[in-house]
């Protein structure tokens, strides 16, 4: 797949298959709209083409510091692009300068010009160009009087409840990571550096590697302790999380920690490793000494070691 940051960089395409959108965290609905430019694609033995943006457009036109988090970053949504069979990908630099160009001066100066699309794909909820202008009721019009096809997709719902990345990033803020990734398509997980720690998890015979995401607006899931993966230099090991404040010590500040399942791991410390959301095993809690939580640790892991045979 070919990803292209700059518009000067792209071959002129002499036809193509195009959706366009931001993909804030790619899910079974996404999933849907690639898999029918693919299909119309290959129909007409032409490139499948999706244009994004890089920032999330909310980051810009948000001026507070409360910034929409993210469910995953740019290489994760790439990396699920590609699977899907996206030929070209081009990455818009989303500014404010670019926020208020015209829905029809982005076709008509950008799209046509560059991909001359003979059919575009886009969700039924899509909206692009100064104040949101290019809905899917635009773009009907825009390309019957273009000549180009237009498909519109349906929402996907499962169980009455409407996929979206609103309700995924909701079930992961409230700790339904099994879920959320039954809705992504993937499991909900982030680039995350290991930092060194306080050692309490060494002091209960449980080492652990103390990690903070690489991406500065990275969703969070709720705190807890979670059966985790991580991937750390082409290795994938299976841990436990415990992501609070561990009130057992009296601590007020959120630590995320990861005992990992593995005799070998070596000195992590500094390293960049991913860490996957499997399933939640319970609340944090509050115990009345460092033995009795000690012994919850041992149960814990039991309970994610019974877990593991169905992710392996």
């Amino acid at each position: 797949m070919e990803i292209v940051h700059q518009i000067d960089k792209i071959k002129v395409l002499p036809a193509s298959v195009v959706t366009i959108g931001s993909y804030d965290g790619i899910h079974r609905g996404h999933h849907e709209i690639l898999k029918s430019v693919v299909h119309h694609a290959n129909a007409l033995n032409i490139p499948p083409v999706l244009i994004t943006f890089e920032p999330h457009p909310r980051h810009i036109l948000d001026p507070s510091d409360d910034k929409l988090s993210l469910i995953m970053g740019l290489d994760q949504k790439l990396e699920i692009i590609e699977s899907l069979g996206i030929d070209l990908v081009y990455v818009i630099n989303f500014t404010d300068e670019f926020s208020k160009i015209s829905a029809t001066d982005f076709l008509n100066d950008t799209v046509l010009p560059n991909f001359n699309p003979r059919f575009m794909i886009v969700g039924y909820d899509h909206h692009f160009g100064y104040k949101r202008e290019g809905s899917p009721k635009f773009l009907k019009s825009y390309c019957e009087q273009k000549g180009i096809g237009l498909d519109i997709i349906h929402k996907i719902s499962d169980e009455g409840n409407v996929i979206s990345s609103t309700h995924i990033r909701q079930l992961i803020k409230d700790g339904f990571v099994r879920r959320a990734n039954f809705e992504l398509g993937s499991v909900f997980g982030f680039m995350a550096t290991v930092i060194h720690g306080a050692g309490r998890g060494k002091e209960l015979e449980f080492p652990t590697a103390n990690v903070i995401p690489v991406e500065k607006n990275q969703l969070m899931p709720n705190p807890g302790v979670y059966f985790t993966r991580g991937r750390i230099n082409g290795l994938q090991l299976y841990g436990m999380c415990n992501f609070g404040t561990r009130p057992t010590f009296d601590e007020e500040d959120l630590v995320m920690e990861i005992h990992f399942f593995h005799n070998k791991v070596i000195d992590l410390y500094g390293n960049e490793i991913r860490v996957e959301f499997l399933e939640r095993i319970r609340d944090e809690k509050k115990f009345r000494s460092s033995e009795d939580l000690k012994s919850q640790l041992i149960k814990d892991k039991q309970k994610c070691l019974e877990l593991q045979g169905k992710y392996e």
